[in-house]
C-alpha cells in the first residue's frame, strides 16, 4: 500500500506476473476496498490472489522504530506475519525500506551466527552482473559483518560465478594491501582465509561496472553511496543523450541511424530490470523494490522473489553458517 505510486502499481505488476508464472499464487495485503478498484471484476486469474485486509499504512516518512511500535496492524506487519507463519514463502514491499527491515528482524529473523540482515542487489556489469550488499542496512560494520556478508553474497552469486567458486571483493579506497581503514584491513584478513569463496582482495569504485568480480562487499554507509552515485550518473547519461539528440537536425538524423543501437541499449541498462533488493540474512525471502519502481520494476521484483524461492536461498545460507 506504501511506496511513492502507492498501490497502482503492485496490483498492475501482480496481474502480468501471475500470468507470467500460473506456479504462483498472490497474497495483496492491504485496504481490501482500495484494493478491489483496481482488480478487474471478473477474471479467472482473481482465483490466484488472495487479498488480506490491512487498517493501517507504513509511511515513506514514518520513523523506523515507531512503525515497528505502533504499526501493528499495518501492511507491512501483516504480510511480513502471514511470511512468519508460512503462510507465503516471500515478502516484496515498495515501502519504507528503515521499518521493513526493522519489522523483518523482529518477526523473520537472522540465522544462528549472522548478526545483521544486509541489502543486496543485482548491478549491471560489462559482462553480466554483480551483486553489491550493503546498500544501507548497516551504516558501521565491524569485521566479522562484512566477513558474514561475503558468505552470504556467495551463495546468491553461486548461479552467476563461472566457476564453482564465486569471486568476492572487498570495496576500498585503493587495492594494494595497505589501504583502508582498519575495519577493512582487519576484515581483508578474515576474508584471506576464506575457502568457502575465492577472495580476490580490494576493488575500488571504479572497478564497480568492470564485471570482474561477482560480488562486492562494502558497509551499508559505502554501499548506499555507490548506488545513489551510480544511479545518478545513469540518469545524467541519459538527458545527456536525449539533449544531445534533439541539438541539431543532423542529430536527430544520427539517432534514426543509431536507433537500433540505441534501443539495445537502454533495454540492457534498463534500471527496472534490476530492481528488487533482497534482505539476505533473513530465515525467509523478504524483497523490497524501489519506493518510486514502475509497474515494469515491480514485476522484476517480484520475479526476483520467485527465484529466490525456488532456489531456497535463505536455507541455502543458513548451511554455509552451519558448515562454517
Amino acid at each position: 500500500m506504501s511506496g511513492d505510486l502507492g498501490p497502482r502499481v503492485a496490483i498492475a505488476a501482480a496481474q502480468t506476473f501471475i500470468v507470467q508464472f500460473p506456479d504462483v499464487d498472490l497474497v495483496l495485503v492491504g485496504d481490501q476496498i482500495q484494493i478491489r478498484s483496481l482488480l478487474p471484476q471478473s477474471s479467472e486469474l482473481l482465483n490466484r490472489i488472495t487479498i488480506v485486509h490491512a487498517d493501517d499504512v507504513v509511511r515513506m516518512d514514518d520513523d523506523p522504530l515507531m512503525a515497528l511500535r505502533q504499526k501493528r496492524t499495518s501492511s507491512m506487519w501483516v504480510a511480513l506475519e502471514m511470511l512468519r507463519s508460512n503462510h507465503a514463502d516471500a515478502c516484496l514491499s515498495a515501502g519504507n525500506t528503515g521499518a521493513l527491515l526493522a519489522m523483518s528482524k523482529f518477526l523473520i529473523k537472522t540465522f544462528s551466527g549472522i548478526e545483521r540482515p544486509a541489502i543486496c542487489k543485482s548491478m549491471p556489469v560489462e559482462n553480466g552482473s554483480t551483486y553489491l550488499l550493503d546498500l544501507g542496512a548497516n551504516l558501521n560494520c565491524s569485521p566479522m559483518q562484512l566477513h558474514q556478508f561475503a558468505l552470504m553474497g556467495a551463495v546468491l552469486a553461486a548461479n552467476i560465478a563461472p566457476s564453482d567458486r564465486a569471486r568476492v571483493a572487498l570495496l576500498n579506497v585503493g587495492t594494494e594491501d595497505q589501504k583502508g581503514t582498519d575495519v577493512l584491513q582487519a576484515a581483508h584478513a578474515l576474508l584471506k582465509t576464506e575457502t568457502k569463496f575465492n577472495y580476490v582482495g580490494f576493488i575500488e569504485a571504479d572497478g564497480i561496472f568492470s564485471g570482474a568480480v561477482d560480488v562486492i562487499v562494502c558497509d551499508g554507509f559505502s554501499g548506499n553511496i555507490a548506488l545513489k552515485a551510480s544511479e545518478g550518473v545513469a540518469r545524467f547519461i541519459s538527458k545527456r543523450i536525449k539533449s544531445i539528440i534533439q541539438k541539431s537536425f543532423l542529430t536527430k538524423i544520427l539517432a534514426v541511424l543509431a536507433s537500433s543501437l540505441l534501443k539495445l541499449l537502454r533495454n540492457e541498462l534498463d534500471p527496472a530490470l534490476y530492481n528488487g533488493a533482497t534482505f539476505l540474512g533473513l530465515q525467509k525471502t523478504v524483497i523490497k523494490s524501489h519506493g518510486s519502481a514502475n509497474e515494469k520494476a515491480f514485476l522484476h521484483a517480484l520475479i526476483v522473489a520467485r527465484e529466490q524461492v525456488i532456489q531456497q536461498v535463505p536455507s541455502r545460507i543458513q548451511q554455509v553458517f552451519i558448515e562454517h
